[in-house]
């Protein structure tokens, strides 16, 4: 029976992974449709995302306050549930003002989602003993596909019916999630978060989001601008790099386990770097669009082995027993959720530093991420912390 109820928690946060992946997608996707709808500008709608991400930031902090005392089963749901309330009123706004509280709503959901499904996902990894966050990340890429392509089938539709999306995380917040074996109240009330350890993989991981969002959110602008490319497929650049992204992070639990995270990491940042010469250099949109498939291939395992990295310090060293099953559940739901901030530092850096050092040309601005991704390189051995390395800093 244990071993059953790992396989459906497995299934099941997976599941959440995927439903994340395909909201945020099937929104972004759309979101010239809503610019035209309330008439925002280019500043106004920035506005709009930035209060949506500092909105999931808050989120994900909620998510480490409520992780002390709550079970991130629980965290979960309850997230899952505020997206699919607000995913409908944002699609279905009767005017601009309704439109940014439904954003508001799904930023915060997003952000307790986010940490959550990230500490059901290093819980589960726990108990199988082997990687294997690479493919659950990989769940939250194949949502992102299936929402772009939701919203490419759907775009002949009216804007409402992108609402349809909130069923995905309303029947998944009622899957069998792994429970906390809590033990004894108070243990859970003294959780102790290491912080500084932790540093150096919060940085990695800042190093991918700023490659990641920048790709989803400039690199159809890119194909436009730079080329002479059909509308119809500037956003091949978003899509290539997923499904590159995807099929690494699916296929990352196996090349994990077989050379090591450290070489895993530094052969990616590599190829990551060398991905975005290609796309800087590039010559056609075609060559631009194979640029960002590689660079998908190269970057998709860093932010599933980050959380996982985290777990491991916030769990104790393995060699001496760890710490008990409860205060060490606690200790690393509360550190994942407090790692999951770095997130949004990289989406904030890869939205905005892009677009402003690439105002003239973005060739310019993804000259930016081209260097400071080979930043992993040397970042990567701290992804196998020492057991006598420093958990008593906090």
């Amino acid at each position: 029976m244990p071993g059953m109820q790992i396989s459906r928690a497995r299934v099941a946060t997976a599941a959440a992974f995927l439903s994340q992946g395909m909201v945020l997608l099937s929104l972004t996707t759309r979101l010239p449709d809503f610019q035209d709808r309330w008439h925002l500008s280019d500043v106004a709608l920035s506005l709009v995302l930035l209060m949506m991400i500092l909105l999931a930031g808050a989120g994900s902090v909620v998510a480490e306050r409520l992780a002390k005392r709550r079970d991130s089963a629980l965290l979960l749901r309850t997230g899952l549930l505020v997206i699919a309330v607000s995913v409908p009123v944002l699609c279905v706004a009767p005017s601009a003002g309704v439109y940014v509280a439904g954003m508001a709503g799904y930023g915060l959901g997003l952000g307790v989602v986010d940490a959550s499904t990230n500490m059901q996902a290093v819980a589960i990894e726990h108990r199988y003993g082997r990687p294997i966050l690479p493919s659950f990340h990989g769940a939250w890429t194949l949502g992102g596909v299936l929402g772009a392509t939701l919203t490419f089938g759907m775009s002949h539709l009216p804007l409402e019916a992108a609402a349809v999306v909130g069923v995905v995380p309303l029947l998944v917040s009622f899957a069998p999630f792994l429970p906390r074996d809590h033990g004894p109240t108070e243990l859970s009330l003294e959780v102790a978060v290491p912080w500084r350890p932790i540093l150096l993989v919060g940085l990695a991981m800042v190093l991918f989001y700023m490659v990641d969002t920048a790709v989803q959110t400039w690199g159809p602008l890119f194909l436009d601008h730079e080329f002479t490319t059909p509308e119809r497929y500037v956003s091949l650049a978003a899509i290539a790099y997923l499904l590159a992204s995807g099929a690494v992070r699916l296929a990352g639990d196996g090349l994990v386990a077989r050379f090591g995270v450290v070489p895993v990491l530094r052969v990616g940042a590599l190829i990551g770097a060398a991905a975005l010469a290609v796309v800087v250099f590039s010559p056609g949109w075609q060559v631009a669009v194979a640029g960002f498939a590689l660079l998908g291939a190269g970057v998709a395992v860093v932010a599933p082995l980050s959380f996982s990295a985290a777990a491991k310090i916030a769990g104790g060293p393995e060699s001496e027993g760890g710490f008990e099953p409860a205060v060490r559940q606690a200790r690393v739901d509360a550190v994942i959720a407090r790692f999951n901030q770095f997130n949004y530092v990289g989406a904030l850096l890869g939205s905005v530093m892009t677009g402003l050092v690439g105002a003239g040309s973005l060739r310019v601005g993804f000259a930016v991420p081209m260097v400071l991704v080979l930043g992993i390189v040397p970042l990567a051995a701290a992804f196998v912390p020492k057991a006598a390395a420093s958990l008593g800093s906090r």
